[in-house]
């Protein structure tokens, strides 16, 4: 993967970000659990609704046991802040490995900060989750300095979605944590394959992404002209498929 980085980027040395499976369906983290290509797992509560998950504790521990010993992260369902600390200490009895999802926020706007100091004080592995601002992360970072290892998810692909460049707030984000050995930077839901060649631009340590987007980290470097005949070749192979008469 690192070969096909540094020749999109044609020089210079790109460091490919880890990668980790975003996803609740247990079938496809047990498939995802086998491809060296993952580093890490993260879950949240609108995939496991997705996934029919109905017993969150049940789904964990079977997480737990498939992801052996890679970080996988799992998210409180609370909305007040002392009730996420309890569920916060509650996840991270779990396993070693697992880091506890804190949103930035609670639904009414209230920064979720104090209590992330309060949980690093403790020595508890956290996910700072659904940051969007470079003062989002300045806050963040500050409340999780001197604790243990810990990740700040900032969503670029929602940034974008919103019409704009996550490019510079992930660089600038970057050169934050820069001083925080423990804490590493998450491009949080990706759109495209080629949202992981810009992580490796700006130096974002990890990447999440989905089943699909995995199986497309195959063509990153793909020469174009084969990739135009593969997809003719795609298109008439179906039209033949289909029996379709004109």
């Amino acid at each position: 993967m690192a070969n096909a980085l540094n020749r999109l980027d044609g020089t210079a040395h790109l460091d490919a970000p880890e990668v980790f499976a975003d996803g609740a369906d247990l079938p496809t983290l047990i498939q995802l659990a086998g491809d060296p290509r993952v580093s890490g797992f993260t879950t949240n509560p609108t995939l496991l609704r997705k996934a029919g998950v109905t017993d969150y504790e049940s789904f964990a521990r079977s997480a737990l046991e498939v992801v052996g010993g890679r970080p996988i992260s799992f998210e409180v369902l609370a909305d007040d802040l002392d009730e996420i600390g309890r569920q916060a200490r509650l996840l991270a009895g779990w396993g070693d490995s697992v880091f506890v999802k804190i949103p930035v926020m609670t639904t009414d706007g209230t920064s979720t900060h104090q209590v992330v100091a309060d949980l690093a004080a403790d020595g508890v592995q956290l996910n700072v989750t659904a940051l969007m601002t470079v003062r989002q992360v300045a806050v963040v970072s500050a409340a999780l300095a001197g604790g243990p290892p810990s990740y700040i998810s900032v969503f670029a692909g929602r940034v974008a979605d919103a019409g704009r460049d996550p490019m510079p707030i992930m660089s600038a984000a970057v050169a934050m944590l820069d001083p925080e050995p423990s804490q590493r930077l998450i491009w949080a839901s990706p759109r495209e394959v080629f949202n992981y060649v810009q992580a490796a631009q700006v130096g974002c340590h990890v990447i999440t992404m989905t089943s699909d987007l995995i199986e497309k980290l195959a063509t990153i470097g793909k020469d174009l002209d084969q990739f135009s005949l593969d997809t003719v070749t795609m298109f008439r192979n179906d039209a033949v498929a289909s029996g379709f008469i004109l």
